[in-house]
């Protein structure tokens, strides 16, 4: 039987999380004149005048979350993923209780985001490219090109947004040290690169996903040095299969999750195929089911502390 990871393990030295706030909301707080631009940010649409530290951002994904709560500041507003109807959940119910809901991710509800009165906005054009002018009109708007495998990069961008470059250093600092740390409970690059880490995600309305070199969670099994399956030793986001295909998600560990309905999104009646009971895998009792919104929606440093955290937890075993 396929094993889930204990949510203790999920969230490894950080105690003070707490899962399952799925209820974005709080009141917008009276505050006073918005500060008048002092500072140019080159976002993807090309330069954009924001105010010196804004503190009232409102967020349209998960990835532009992590990166404002990573550095010390909880959004007036965010969007969470359809499927989800609420805000990753490895972060305080205490802070997301003070976020209002802005709409979904890539379906911005305008008329909320502009009762917040924010002075910044952050998303990508991925998401948001439509939309952007839109955005624009209610508050300053920095837009990365993409999302998740260029979320350090992205994180850059949402720092200097922010005015919080020095804070920016000090994370990355501390995320390789934590990387340095890992690797060493694993036996060091020798040890973990003949371990082949399996990455599946079943998602709702779509195939089965079998992840690629190129996506958040992926980039971390590469910055541990860690082997990948054959199928999925490759530079690109995924690769969706069908259920004869199921071969390609064996590994030394497997780690699944599913984005919506485990029904609709086929996790289901995966699990209980022929084809899914044969891989090595899952035969071996190295079968585990994570948590969506932390390895495939927690894009970012804080989301990555927690899954290095579970990766030396499940490696070490």
């Amino acid at each position: 039987m396929p094993r889930q990871l204990p949510r203790r393990a999920v969230l490894g030295a950080a105690a003070a999380v707490t899962l399952g706030a799925c209820t974005p909301g709080g009141d917008t707080a009276e505050v006073g004149p918005v500060a008048q631009p002092s500072s140019t940010v080159g976002s993807a649409l090309g330069p954009v005048a924001v105010a010196a530290a804004p503190l009232r951002v409102v967020t349209l994904d998960t990835a532009e979350l992590d990166s404002v709560m990573t550095l010390g500041i909880t959004p007036v507003g965010a969007s969470p993923a359809a499927a989800d109807q609420c805000l990753p959940g490895y972060w305080p119910g205490s802070r997301l209780a003070e976020v209002a809901g802005t709409g979904t991710v890539g379906d911005p509800d305008y008329a909320r985001i502009a009762a917040l009165r924010p002075e910044l906005i952050l998303s990508s054009r991925l998401r948001d490219d439509t939309h952007a002018e839109a955005l624009r009109r209610i508050a300053p708007t920095v837009l990365s090109q993409s999302t998740g495998y260029p979320w350090k990069a992205n994180f850059q961008l949402h720092a200097q947004a922010l005015g919080r470059l020095p804070e920016a250093a000090a994370i990355t600092t501390a995320y390789h040290g934590q990387l340095a740390q890992v690797s060493r409970a694993l036996g060091g690059p020798g040890s973990t690169s003949t371990r082949r880490i399996s990455l599946v995600r079943f998602v709702q309305g779509g195939r089965i996903r079998l992840y690629g070199k190129q996506n958040f969670p992926g980039s971390l099994l590469t910055d541990l040095q860690l082997g990948r399956p054959a199928a999925q030793n490759v530079d690109q986001f995924d690769v969706e299969i069908t259920l004869d295909q199921l071969a390609g998600a064996d590994g030394d560990i497997l780690l699944y999750a599913t984005y919506g309905d485990p029904v609709a999104a086929g996790t289901t009646a995966a699990l209980a195929s022929p084809g899914w009971q044969a891989l090595g895998a899952v035969r071996a009792h190295r079968a585990f089911a994570v948590d969506d919104q932390l390895w495939f929606e927690g894009i970012g440093y804080t989301g990555a502390e927690l899954v290095l955290a579970q990766l030396q937890c499940l490696l070490g075993a």
